[in-house]
Parts: structure tokens; C-alpha cells; sequence
């Protein structure tokens, strides 16, 4: 919703710097509607865990988190200085990522 609502300031608080034209504003925008959107995918399918489409949300937010660690790790390697929610938001994504990959294994063995 961040992005969504407030994309520069999220990217401030995430990067260190903010969003300076209004297509890069949209672009932040336009990233916000898509997590929200996968956001409501996962709300709906936990109510449908035995599903081969909600494996296949699970296994798409597994690839999402792991993306974010990645580029949010690589850009705070090489920025500096970094935001103040960078870190935080690099170690949510991992425990998100794992938490994902113990769900696929608790699905399964049920």
C-alpha cells in the first residue's frame, strides 16, 4: 500500500532517494498495484491451502521475496548512504521466503 499511496517516500525510506520524475512516480505506483494485487491472490487462497493454485501462489511469493532480497540486498551493497527500512525490509523478505518454503512443506505432508 505504500507504494501504492506513496511511492516516492517509500523509495526514500527504502533507498535513500526519491523518485524524481513523474513516470518513475507511476512506475512505483503501478509496482504497488501489483503486490497489492498479489497480496489479495494470497488472502484468497488461504482459504483453498490444498489447491494446486494456491502451491502455485506460495511458490510465486517464495520467487518474489527471494527477487526482493536479492535486488534490495545488490542495491544496498552498492548504495550509499541507504535508507532507513532497507535492512528491515531485506530480512522480512527472507523470513517471508522461508515461511513460504515451510508452508509448501507442511501442505505436503498433510
Amino acid at each position: 500500500m505504500a507504494l501504492l499511496c506513496w511511492p516516492s517516500a517509500t523509495v526514500v525510506l527504502l533507498l535513500g532517494s526519491g523518485l524524481d520524475t513523474p513516470a518513475l512516480v507511476a512506475l512505483g505506483r503501478l509496482a504497488g498495484a501489483a503486490l497489492f494485487a498479489l497480496g489479495i491472490a494470497c488472502w484468497l487462497a488461504r482459504l483453498d491451502w490444498q489447491s494446486r493454485a494456491a502451491t502455485g501462489v506460495i511458490t510465486a511469493m517464495i520467487f518474489y521475496d527471494l527477487g526482493a532480497v536479492v535486488i534490495l540486498g545488490a542495491a544496498g551493497i552498492q548504495l550509499r548512504p541507504v535508507g532507513l527500512a532497507l535492512w528491515p525490509a531485506v530480512g522480512l523478505h527472507a523470513a517471508m521466503a522461508v515461511w513460504c518454503v515451510a508452508c509448501l512443506g507442511i501442505k505436503r505432508v498433510m
